[in-house]
């Protein structure tokens, strides 16, 4: 049976390895998550202890941010399904990544860093969603049977939760020794090396269907009720990871009396765990029902916030974070196909969709943590984390599957 699994998953690998411009992707994956992993563990430290701010004007900078993310890359995801370049815009959005962290690396007046999060960062945020529907156009054209592309795309997102295992310990080190000017300065570089990738070996795969003058009918497209229900439970599921995200370091350093090294090993020990369990969800996606693995992941982030929510030593989080690998594993490598197969014709609309509901969802989650926290201790902020991800589970396993029958679906 293991020699069986072994063969398996490597009959599988050598098929990833042999789709054209894959190799580029998959390394431009890398670098994007890489970028990400640098920041965003370290964001509330950046906000609160750098530049200064409150817990609510950093929940409401935070904020502002991510609109900016929604509203921008919303119109570049409509406009990528039509006959503009996704490379083209691959390259604008990096550009607009470099600008908006160098000003992060030198500004620090409050209402500059809300312009530019807001409009360059909102720039930037369209490259990963941009990149994933190129892959998945990638797909379209190769010769990968239809049952694989679950498992090819996750392994594609494995490749981010490889940028994370290395990121948050790496950024943790860089801000010792060169605080966060050179920390930004960094990430401006990597994408500095994203274009130059781009611009050389990427090529713009056909639009299988012209969509030019076309409008695609989100609003009755999201209406629908086991599509709603999706939306609405990535919503909370992001909303509460994102409050846990921007709560830990705070929790960790002023609750628990850890420092920024033990930040940094939380923020690395899920992606560890993430690329086996990758490879392993990724694989069962070819036989099982998405949905099913879906309410999976939701199950096991609940089980995480609570447990979570009872630790007493920065040591204690370690190991729950394998359970944050396996949520991560299946809702952020899985989903993005599970959204894709709602939409199959138009990937890019579909992915933005995604992760708009990714975004709307941190959107929440930012005002809520700065709400709270400024209220609460950091610890009982995570009780916010086990209602959303309960009640998110709670809309999938009753609503969330379509059906014919007024038959509840089970899981």
């Amino acid at each position: 049976m293991q020699a069986k699994l072994i063969s398996s998953i490597k009959n599988r690998t050598s098929l990833v390895w042999k789709i054209p411009t894959f190799p580029i992707l998959l390394m431009l994956n890398f670098m994007f998550g890489l970028a990400t992993s640098l920041f965003i563990p370290f964001s509330s430290i950046f906000g609160l202890d750098e530049v200064g701010m409150s817990n609510v004007a950093y929940g409401i900078f935070m904020t502002i941010m991510a609109i900016g993310g929604v509203v921008i890359s919303t119109y570049i995801g409509k406009l990528s399904d039509r006959n503009v370049s996704r490379k083209l815009i691959l390259i604008v959005s990096s550009v607009a990544a470099i600008a908006g962290y160098l000003g992060f690396a030198y500004v620090r007046d409050y209402y500059i860093l809300c312009f530019i999060g807001f409009f360059l960062l909102g720039i930037a945020s369209a490259t990963m969603p941009q990149l994933w529907a190129h892959a998945r156009e990638v797909l379209e054209q190769s010769d990968v049977p239809k049952k694989e592309v679950p498992y090819v795309m996750n392994v594609f997102r494995m490749f981010t939760a490889l940028a994370w295992t290395v990121g948050p310990a790496f950024a943790g080190w860089i801000l010792v020794v060169m605080d966060f000017e050179g920390l930004f300065m960094l990430v401006s570089l990597g994408f500095l090396l994203c274009i130059f990738a781009i611009f050389v070996f990427l090529k713009d795969e056909p639009k299988k269907v012209d969509m030019t003058g076309k409008q695609v009918m989100l609003g009755k497209f999201m209406l629908r009720p086991h599509i709603f229900a999706n939306i609405i439970a990535m919503f909370l599921l992001h909303a509460a990871t994102t409050i846990n995200m921007q709560n830990i370091p705070q929790f960790v350093t002023k609750t628990l009396g850890g420092t920024e090294a033990h930040v940094g090993v939380i923020f690395s020990v899920p992606p560890v765990f993430e690329v086996p369990l990758m490879i392993m969800f990724g694989i069962m996606a070819t036989r099982w029902d998405l949905g099913k693995l879906i309410k999976l992941g939701f199950f096991f982030s609940f089980a995480y916030f609570f447990l979570i929510w009872n630790v007493t030593e920065p040591w204690q989080i370690y190991p729950l974070q394998i359970l944050s690998a396996a949520n991560v594993a299946i809702t952020a490598g899985l989903a993005v196909t599970y959204f894709q197969n709602f939409l199959p014709k138009e990937p890019g609309t579909a992915t933005t969709l995604y992760m708009n509901a990714q975004k709307i969802g941190s959107t929440l989650g930012f005002l809520l943590f700065g709400y709270f926290s400024s209220l609460f201790d950091y610890q009982n902020v995570f009780t916010i984390c086990i209602l959303f991800t309960g009640i998110g589970f709670f809309v999938l396993l009753f609503f969330g599957q379509e059906r014919k029958h007024k038959k509840v679906a089970e899981f």
